[in-house]
């Protein structure tokens, strides 16, 4: 099992569209993805769960993958979020170290 900490830097957190594109990047991994805030764990697959998690910008979120491409997987995954899911308006990323 890898993770990893990383904050949500665009504007509009992790909304529908920012989730869509979280699910489909970790849908095309075999591993078992798990997104988590505070305490709370989400299936990264979902959509409903991770707008379930309520991040907005300056959310620190950890990223949990379990499987064979786990760290493919949150290498692409933590990419997409220090990008600010490809949306225009970010601000610097701040995250924590991938064990």
């Amino acid at each position: 099992m890898t993770s990893c900490d990383v904050t949500v830097i665009n504007a509009l957190g992790l909304h529908a569209r920012a989730a869509a594109k979280f699910v489909h990047a970790a849908s095309a991994f075999r591993s078992r993805i798990r997104v988590g805030r505070d305490g709370r764990h989400m299936d990264g697959k979902s959509i409903m769960g991770l707008l379930l998690l309520a991040a907005s910008q300056g959310t620190l979120i950890t990223i949990t993958a379990e499987g064979s491409d786990e760290a493919e997987a949150i290498a692409t995954l933590r990419a997409l979020v220090e990008r600010g899911f490809d949306e225009a308006s970010f601000e610097t990323p701040q995250g924590g170290p991938c064990a």
